[in-house]
């Protein structure tokens, strides 16, 4: 399966969200901090391992970055 994950810079750090999972978003202050917290929050949400969870850059503007989570239940 594969899901989006979005990444956001703003001024005052960054926001991660999956917008396929309900409630599925965090806040940090860098980049490496929120997609740890998003990995542990997805893997929680599809109730699998974090080490099942794999991560592709897709695509990024200077604020906005697209990755693909891509698992496999």
């Amino acid at each position: 399966m594969i899901l989006n994950l979005v990444v956001t810079k703003t001024d005052d750090g960054c926001t991660a969200e999956i917008p396929s999972l309900k409630g599925c978003e965090c806040w940090a202050h860098d980049e490496d901090t929120v997609m740890n917290k998003i990995l542990e929050l997805a893997a929680f949400y599809l109730k699998t391992d974090m080490k099942k969870l794999k991560v592709d850059r897709a695509r990024g503007s200077r604020t906005k970055i697209i990755y693909k989570l891509v698992f496999n239940k």
